[in-house]
């Protein structure tokens, strides 16, 4: 479960100081999908990179699993986003000197997953993204479908309980798109993960369980989801 409270971000633009996040507040059931929706510049990724611990608010909490992440130290933080958080960024963010495989195999070898583990692991993801004949290529010959195909494969390699996704059909076409989110959606509740993407996409905003609208850093409407 995802509990934030009191979420406060501002950052200084010139002369102004703009506020990201307002008292933010929200709770996300574990095995459930929430899309965060919003236009650009209403706090969405802000929101995204506090749960994710990518950035620190400046006031409120954020309780992943029953941890307080932002009174982690450095370490600990890193420890748990390595084997608790999968992140899917809108454009893969794919490491590109490192093969398909490799890329996916990455996070299992930074967790100390053996060899034979990682080899069965990334094989069965390549069968899921219907990639497996690209396993030796490197990301710079995949189309941008593909790249985000394997993106996510990166992301659950570790069966992480989190999974936190931005914008990550915003480049593709309405097909490889429904695919995609498909894909995140039945892993999600396979492995009774929590799964929050920031999105515009009306076919992300369908199929999840929860909808929640921000507008100037504030929660303005939530359909399904649980407010405080």
């Amino acid at each position: 479960m995802i509990r934030v409270q009191g979420l406060g971000k501002a950052y200084r633009s010139g002369r102004r100081q703009v506020e990201a996040l307002r008292g933010v507040e929200c709770s996300v059931e574990q095995g459930t999908a929430l899309a965060v929706v919003g236009k650009s510049g209403s706090g969405k990724t802000t929101l995204l990179n506090c749960i994710g611990g990518l950035e620190r608010p400046d006031s409120g909490s954020v309780h992943c699993l029953g941890i307080n992440i932002h009174e982690l130290s450095r370490r600990a933080l890193s420890m748990f986003q390595r084997e608790h958080l999968g992140f899917v960024f809108q454009f893969g963010n794919l490491l590109s000197y490192l093969t398909v495989f490799e890329n996916i195999e990455f996070p299992l070898a930074l967790n100390g997953i053996s060899r034979r583990e990682r080899d069965l692991r990334v094989g069965a993801l390549l069968e899921s993204v219907d990639l497996i004949d690209s396993a030796r290529a490197l990301p710079g010959e995949l189309s941008g479908g593909e790249v985000q195909r394997i993106s996510f494969a990166r992301a659950v390699a570790h069966r992480p309980q989190i999974l936190l996704a931005d914008e990550p059909t915003a480049s593709l076409d309405s097909q490889t798109a429904h695919d995609l989110v498909r894909l995140m959606l039945d892993v999600v509740r396979e492995e009774r993960a929590t799964l929050i993407v920031t999105t515009h996409d009306p076919v992300v905003i369908e199929l999840a369980d929860s909808i929640m609208h921000l507008r100037d850093g504030k929660i303005v409407d939530e359909t399904r989801a649980t407010v405080l």
